[in-house]
């Protein structure tokens, strides 16, 4: 049986394999190596998956109640793959000089913060779940991983991809697949996979944005626009405003991204092209936002928070029933025919998504 919730990756398996065919022999070692983490993470979180459902256990454990308070660690895994790697900044520590490792601890708060003022949400389980993460993860890898229970950083191979710690929206789109994992969850697979993609897509660009306190028409919509190494030919690993123009390099490939229902693409790849088919919803949320104006988060994002969270969203939805449930829930937050309610139906009409 598929896990619901395989290894999460900002970097898709599929442009390691044109960086691996493209590139040049260091290009090409840097690739596989990251494609090899990849495939052992994915296989200890299924297994970790399989004892929690044989054992009967919830996905997101009851810790109690606690008074909400921020709690992160951060490990260094020094080029291992040690998920148990040795402490090396703790909740309450000043900075210790290592880019990676303070990069991943403020990034943790700025995420956490924006969770918790803005959503009233406590940690990433709403438990008060310790950040916990590992910097120095592997030795070139170009990927950054949400494994189900922490974050792991690779440094990146510094031709294509610099360290990932550098991008804020990064850590929050990998954080992100956490908070879906414990509201959701929605399949990685196909349609629903894809939605997971996207909204992790939003938190990353709305923790971006509320970190500089950005209006939507200020903002770039880019996830990933510090990891491209110099010389890359692209502004991002995405871009929800123009999904299919994040990149366009020999070494890279093509950013494949649809930004339209007619453009949808079908493949067994890429668990059926979740993180290639979630340009569509992803470009959704940028035409509502954009069309309510004001920061993203304030309204736009709201919706797409309540949505996540309702009772009748379904592990399986494809995205004409996620966009009828967002839809809903715009109406439920601020009223039927609202103003908010007519950009939903109109931002997802805008990719091909009749409501």
């Amino acid at each position: 049986m598929r896990s619901p919730n395989p290894i999460q990756c900002v970097v898709p398996d599929y442009v390691l394999v044109d960086i691996a065919r493209r590139g040049d022999e260091e290009d090409r070692e840097a690739a596989l190596s990251t494609l090899a983490v990849s495939t052992t993470l994915r296989s200890a979180r299924s297994q970790a998956e399989a004892v929690r459902s044989a054992m009967g256990m919830p996905i997101a454990a009851a810790a109690g109640l606690r008074e909400p308070s921020m709690n992160r660690v951060i490990r260094d895994a020094r080029t291992g793959v040690d998920t148990g790697s040795p402490i090396v900044r703790k909740e309450g520590d000043g900075s210790i000089g290592d880019a990676a490792t303070d990069e991943a601890f403020d990034h943790f708060g700025t995420t956490w913060k924006f969770f918790f003022e803005v959503l009233a949400r406590n940690s990433i389980d709403n438990a008060g779940m310790t950040l916990d993460g590992v910097v120095h993860f592997g030795k070139k890898v170009d990927n950054a991983f949400w494994d189900g229970d922490q974050m792991l950083f690779g440094d990146g191979s510094g031709k294509l991809f610099t360290r990932l710690t550098k991008s804020l929206s990064v850590c929050a789109h990998e954080l992100g697949h956490g908070v879906i994992q414990f509201d959701g969850p929605l399949v990685y697979q196909g349609q629903s996979g894809a939605l997971n993609e996207h909204i992790a897509d939003a938190f990353g660009a709305m923790v971006h944005q509320w970190a500089r306190d950005e209006t939507a028409a200020e903002a770039d919509w880019l996830v990933g626009a510090e990891i491209l190494a110099e010389g890359v030919r692209g502004k991002a690993l995405r871009s929800m405003k123009e999904p299919g123009t994040a990149f366009d390099d020999p070494r890279l490939g093509k950013d494949r991204q649809p930004a339209h229902m007619k453009d949808l693409v079908v493949t067994a790849a890429d668990n059926g092209g979740v993180h290639i088919n979630s340009g569509i919803p992803n470009r959704a949320f940028f035409e509502i936002a954009s069309a309510l104006g004001g920061r993203s988060w304030e309204r736009a994002g709201r919706i797409l928070y309540a949505t996540l969270g309702h009772e009748q969203l379904r592990p399986h939805a494809d995205f004409r029933q996620f966009a009828r449930l967002n839809h809903r829930m715009a109406g439920q937050l601020f009223g039927v025919g609202s103003t908010e309610a007519d950009a939903v139906a109109n931002g997802w009409a805008a990719v091909g998504v009749e409501i």
